[in-house]
């Protein structure tokens, strides 16, 4: 968690460090500021034109590099609470709070974040995934993105926040609530203009799905209440911690497929999604993590393309469906289509945006792909062989339909 400033500079930056003599000699420096001296280390509060990271990094280097964190001072928190806010957020920043015994801070400090999230609206994102073979939208996975001015937070820190402080079922209430809100609007405006509707991905954490507060009943009636189908959502099991006790988030798992919600395990091949949990969980969409798909079209990707290959006979012979995430570059594309993937998502094929929008065309990222091997080809072996230049595998892969495997009921 970092905090920064956004189109206008906040009145203050905190500085802690346990390295007295170095902040001493940045306060003076600056010829501004207080200095605060506390068990475990000092704090430097001053104007945040003036107190700045640069400016901390440069002292810092005339003074042995000490190990110190630099936050913005969030206006916008009362005043009883943001200094403490900042300073658990500075000892974060510097990467050593457990070894000091400052995680409790820490903990308040990401308690507070979430209380004035909460009360605060933020803006939803959607961003397709795509069917390989045809080019057509099977989804959108709504993306939350958190709008607090003067935080510089992702919805993974709030995630991460959310599960340290057990707050992780209020968390994804307070975001599938909203999002159920903001696709309602969307589908409502659908059918009055005639237009068919969509189907969305919303993603859950693994600690909320197995909370006992947790009910797949629940949960489909709020989707019912917002005028949506249950067909049309698939629950998205995200991955930001290991599961302790597969039975239980299976349970749920089935509980959700049972009332007619699709279902998918993310960042498959990467952290704690791994085969035998994705088994256990019979999911109807296997994500694979971006940090696959990366490169798995280049000369060096052979390792990743083995991956891919296991997971598409994976994905056939429990039922389920890939898609692959972070997809970027055309070599990305046409490898992964080669391979039989039949969905995707990434930013060359959609970015996320405010409204469900049109993805690129399929063809006609295929088509860059084809006509630059071909060049490519035609260079490489003269005219004389029959101007039929060898093709590469990315080439050969583009003139073949994708293989998908068979979606599950």
């Amino acid at each position: 968690m970092r905090f920064l400033t956004s189109h206008r500079a906040p009145a203050e930056t905190l500085l802690w460090s346990r390295d007295t003599r170095f902040v001493r000699r940045l306060a003076e420096s600056l010829k501004v500021g207080h200095l605060l001296e506390l068990e475990s280390g000092i704090c430097l509060i001053a104007p945040a034109t003036l107190l700045t990271e640069a400016r901390a990094a440069e002292v810092a280097r005339g003074s042995r590099s000490p190990v110190y964190g630099v936050v913005a001072v969030d206006g916008s928190i009362p005043v009883a609470d943001r200094y403490l806010v900042a300073l658990a957020s500075a000892v974060q920043v510097s990467g050593i709070a457990d070894r000091i015994g400052m995680g409790a801070s820490v903990q308040v400090a990401q308690t507070k974040m979430l209380d004035l999230f909460f009360r605060l609206r933020h803006r939803v994102m959607f961003q397709p995934v795509v069917d390989l073979g045809t080019g057509r939208v099977h989804e959108y996975e709504c993306l939350f993105r958190p709008d607090m001015p003067t935080l510089r937070t992702s919805i993974s820190s709030m995630v991460a926040a959310a599960i340290n402080t057990d707050r992780a079922v209020e968390l994804d209430t307070f975001i599938v609530a909203r999002i159920l809100e903001r696709i309602a609007e969307i589908e409502a405006d659908h059918r009055s203009a005639g237009r068919p509707g969509h189907r969305y991905a919303l993603n859950f954490t693994p600690a909320s799905l197995v909370d006992p507060s947790f009910s797949a009943a629940a949960l489909s009636d709020l989707v019912a209440a917002s005028g949506l189908l249950r067909r049309s959502i698939t629950i998205e099991c995200t991955e930001h911690q290991a599961v302790a006790d597969v039975k239980p988030l299976t349970r749920q798992a089935k509980a959700l497929r049972r009332l007619g919600f699709g279902f998918a395990v993310d960042d498959a091949g990467a952290g704690y999604a791994s085969f035998t949990l994705i088994a256990a969980l019979r999911p109807s969409i296997i994500k694979i993590d971006r940090e696959i798909v990366h490169g798995i079209g280049d000369k060096q990707g052979d390792a990743k393309q083995a991956l891919v290959e296991a997971f598409v006979s994976f994905g056939r012979r429990i039922g389920a469906r890939l898609v692959a995430e972070g997809i970027e570059t055309r070599r990305e594309l046409a490898m992964l289509t080669s391979l039989g993937v039949p969905l995707g998502q990434g930013f060359l094929l959609g970015r996320p945006a405010a409204e469900p929008s049109e993805p690129r065309s399929i063809e006609g990222l295929r088509a860059g792909v084809l006509s630059r091997t071909r060049r490519a080809g035609s260079a490489a072996r003269p005219a004389a062989a029959g101007g039929m230049g060898v093709r590469t595998r990315h080439a050969r892969s583009t003139s073949r339909p994708a293989t998908s495997p068979t979606p599950s009921g």
